[in-house]
């Protein structure tokens, strides 16, 4: 695997199969994928490209990468807590709004403990920290606080 960065874009990492196939992924700053499969006559020609959004590209991960976890699941311990990733999505109720009017912690004893913003991660993001769509929350509580803090937040 090679990577490349694209000033302005994000990286590319590019592969090339034991069977000779070249395979790319551009990683753009603003989270998404696009997945790039090249000609088996020219490996320099791309026969087919697919932009993937981030849930998109998490999805393919899991794929690829099977496991009994969920596909959000970050840790799991001894005590029962859990941490997640939640995705704010663009459409949600809660872009623009600040973290504190979801009630979250409040509703259901789940934790907010970071949000990635872009290629930026948040810290302990205080009750008057602004969401904005996109922003993938990182939430820590039992099994049933981080499921609840999803359904706040309006994740299927």
């Amino acid at each position: 695997m090679r990577a490349t960065p694209l000033p302005g874009i994000g990286v590319r990492y590019d592969l090339v199969t034991r069977e000779q196939r070249h395979l790319s992924v551009v990683a753009h700053r603003d989270g998404t994928r696009t997945v790039n499969v090249y000609r088996t006559d020219d490996p320099d020609s791309c026969a087919q490209s697919v932009r993937l959004t981030g849930a998109e590209a998490g999805s393919l991960i899991d794929a690829l990468v099977p496991s009994h976890h969920s596909a959000s699941l970050l840790y799991t311990t001894d005590l029962g807590l859990v941490a997640e990733r939640i995705e704010v999505a663009a459409a949600s109720r809660w872009n623009g709004r600040v973290l504190g009017e979801t009630r979250m912690r409040t509703d259901t004893g789940a934790s907010v403990v970071a949000v990635l913003r872009r290629a930026e991660a948040i810290p302990s993001p205080a009750p008057d920290f602004r969401l904005a769509g996109g922003d993938t929350l990182i939430v820590i509580g039992t099994r049933e606080g981080v499921d609840a803090a999803a359904a706040i937040l309006g994740r299927e």
